[in-house]
């Protein structure tokens, strides 16, 4: 769970019609109220009805459209309906577009909004009332953003006919929905190298003083401002500026919204969304591009076996290799598949989940599970038996049951399952690196089809087994590494150690995550861990009783988890999440949305380092360029503000502006020059001459301003 989020859920009761279930407090007020109505006074089964989920919002408080403009996350509504019914898509009233600090363009909602659905019941539905209820998710800001969230509840009874309810409610917001364009209305788009050009014909609009553009690109789209660029009659031009759109990109959806005023409460709205054709020429790449990112996905998963995150485990294969120098070549061909397996299983198993969250409305993005700190600190555990094993506290056996052969040889871990869970193993401690290429394959994947998605997963995966795949297949290779021999069993010994040192790489995001405080339970119960795999490797053995056998066993289970209930469950979750620190060494400063828009309508450069604790590739990074007296100095020279963007515990703020920028996770790294120039976006490895060569270009005079 996000552990920037606030949230404070309220008891509700039973009504008849709507029901709130609200949590979201700030400073003693509550920020936002929802709750859910119906059209209608009872439910007629097959016929539709409308809902409307209302949001009450504090004063200059707003949440957002479906499209929220340069920041923002648009309002959830996830309904959990009894079996055979059916939810339509939100119908979003005509939004309010605010101009924030900054030049941030955003629309949104403010004071109150119905966001309505139509509900569609089964036909053979009995019951004689039924209890609908929806999760809501929201982004309310003003001088600072906070997510929320809500349960929405609605109880109907059942009937033959019913009678309309909340009338007046639902008539002012229907007002509000975008219709069909009026007639002799006409809209044709050109396209330039800055964007769209958008003509619109129509001879009402001349009548109202106020006629604008409101964009709903797709994700794969960054649009910057509308702005109308000549106005002659009932004849309309709209400049709309697009920074990374496709060159077959020709049209864009949106909304053309007229009123006596910006904001007038009898505004209306045209829909000139176009359909199939404009959404094939903008979602769907050419087979080209998509060949062109599944090779960048190769060589990213090529280079996640060089990175520090992987290393431990991939000594771990390289040292079965050296075991199997002088076996049959299947035997060392089987080995190498097993692992290999292992890699695809994992890389396509998350693909699957990432197109599940994206069917599902949800937001894809790469390492997603380290900013969680149960996963975090399941992992810990995980690095913490391996390297056990390695340093000879316990055997890791395969039961006869699940493989006889592997156990009549005494392979234990060299198995092909123990080379399959060690294929898994390296994918998983790989998740947090974003080799390059990676992060360009992965950020244009997460806007494609499900199928583009796991295609690129399939890529990564065949990137990251290939060198295997060639020293299984050429054994003949293996005459290059040393002979087996007892210096082995010192270099299994080494290779704990590694193991221990990406424990405590894992033990510091936990640290960073949730504090010294969660930090000390999680070493307590890592050192119970230990306790029972001793028990195990000293007591289960093949020469120990049946009855000694099970005693240990059930003391190993009472162990493990009394201790996971005890320190985990009780002492972890209620430690305090470590709250990302304002400032850190170096003049990095804590970003935020509102910090970027003050320094940017200052006319000052900024420098934004997007980071987590988690990522080996930031750190090595940060190390090696950014923190060097080189580059600090021309940051210090240039006067350019460095903000540090901590995604540690997923900020959504955060996760809005790198998708933004088409990366599905950290590294980032942006340069906002200053004045209207447009960022610049430095690749996923920083070299020292990269970063100085682009902060030269940095005008000192806008620098200084």
């Amino acid at each position: 769970m996000n552990a920037m989020r606030r949230l404070v859920f309220f008891l509700w009761l039973p009504a008849l019609i709507a029901m709130t279930a609200q949590g979201q407090i700030y400073q003693g007020r509550q920020l936002v109220e929802a709750d859910a109505l119906a059209n209608v006074s009872a439910i007629v089964p097959g016929e539709p009805f409308l809902v409307g989920v209302r949001l009450k919002m504090q004063p200059n408080w707003h949440t957002y459209w479906k499209y929220p403009g340069d920041a923002g996350i648009p309002t959830d509504i996830k309904w959990k309906l009894p079996e055979g019914w059916s939810a339509g898509s939100i119908q979003w009233p005509i939004p309010l577009k605010l101009q924030e600090p900054g030049d941030i363009l955003i629309y949104g909602y403010h004071d109150e909004v119905l966001l309505i659905q139509q509900i569609t019941p089964a036909k053979n539905f009995t019951s004689p009332s039924v209890k609908l209820s929806a999760k809501v998710n929201w982004l309310v800001c003003e001088k600072i953003c906070i997510p929320g969230d809500a349960v929405v509840t609605l109880s109907l009874p059942s009937a033959a006919t019913n009678s309309p309810a909340n009338t007046d409610l639902f008539a002012r917001f229907q007002k509000q929905l975008p219709g069909s364009p009026a007639a002799n209305f006409s809209a044709s788009w050109k396209s330039d190298a800055a964007g769209l050009v958008l003509n619109v014909i129509q001879p009402e609009l001349a009548k109202f003083a106020s006629v604008d553009f409101f964009p709903s690109p797709p994700e794969s789209v960054a649009v910057g401002h509308p702005r109308l660029e000549s106005h002659e009659g009932a004849n309309y031009t709209f400049r709309i500026p697009l920074d990374n759109a496709k060159p077959n990109f020709k049209s864009l959806p949106g909304l053309i919204v007229f009123g006596n005023s910006t904001d007038a409460p009898d505004r209306r709205a045209w829909d000139i969304s176009v359909g199939a054709e404009m959404a094939a020429a903008n979602e769907n790449s050419t087979s080209g591009e998509v060949i062109r990112f599944l090779i960048f996905g190769f060589l990213g998963g090529f280079i996640l076996n060089l990175m520090p995150c992987v290393l431990p485990v991939i000594s771990l294969k390289i040292f079965g290799f050296v075991q199997q120098a002088g076996q049959s070549r299947a035997r060392i061909f089987r080995s190498g598949l097993a692992f290999i397996a292992g890699i695809f299983v994992w890389f396509l198993g998350l693909a699957l989940v990432l197109v599940i969250i994206k069917s599902a409305g949800g937001q894809p993005v790469w390492a997603a599970q380290f900013t969680n700190p149960y996963f975090v600190l399941f992992m810990s555990a995980v690095v913490l038996v391996f390297a056990l094993n390695l340093f000879g506290v316990f055997e890791i056996n395969l039961p006869q049951w699940l493989s006889r052969r592997a156990v009549a040889a005494e392979e234990s871990m060299h198995g092909d399952a123990g080379s399959f869970f060690q294929g898994v193993f390296a994918t998983v401690l790989a998740t947090p690196c974003t080799a390059p290429f990676l992060g360009t394959a992965l950020g244009f994947a997460f806007t494609q089809s499900a199928t583009v998605i796991l295609l690129m997963f399939g890529s990564i995966a065949l990137g990251m087994s290939a060198p295997y795949f060639l020293l299984s297949a050429q054994p003949a290779w293996l005459k290059f590494l040393p002979k087996p021999g007892p210096w082995m069993v010192r270099v299994k010994q080494l290779m704990g150690f590694l193991l221990i040192a990406t424990l405590l790489f894992l033990l510091s995001v936990l640290g960073a995550q949730r504090g010294v405080g969660a930090l000390i339970w999680t070493a307590s119960f890592l050192l119970v861990l230990s306790v029972a795999c001793w028990l195990k490797g000293a007591f289960i053995t093949p020469v120990a009783s049946a009855k000694t056998r099970g005693l240990v066993l059930v003391l190993m289970l009472v162990l493990i988890i009394g201790s996971s209930y005890y320190f985990i469950g009780d002492k972890f979750q209620s430690a305090a999440a470590a709250a990302n620190p304002t400032a850190s060494s170096g003049g990095w400063e804590k970003f935020t949305p509102e910090r970027l828009a003050s320094e940017l309508q200052q006319g000052h450069s900024v420098f934004i380092d997007f980071t987590a604790e988690w990522c080996i590739t930031c750190k090595f990074n940060e190390s090696t360029v950014l923190e060097t007296a080189a580059v600090q100095a021309a940051f210090s020279e240039r006067q350019i503000v460095k903000l540090k963007a901590d995604w540690t515990n997923g900020d959504p703020a955060i996760t809005k502006l790198l998708k933004q920028f088409g990366r599905p996770g950290v590294p980032l790294y942006v340069l906002y020059p200053g004045g209207t120039a447009r960022p610049y976006v430095f690749p996923e490895l920083l070299t020292k001459n990269i970063v100085l060569e682009k902060l030269e270009t940095v005008n000192r005079t806008i620098a200084s301003q």
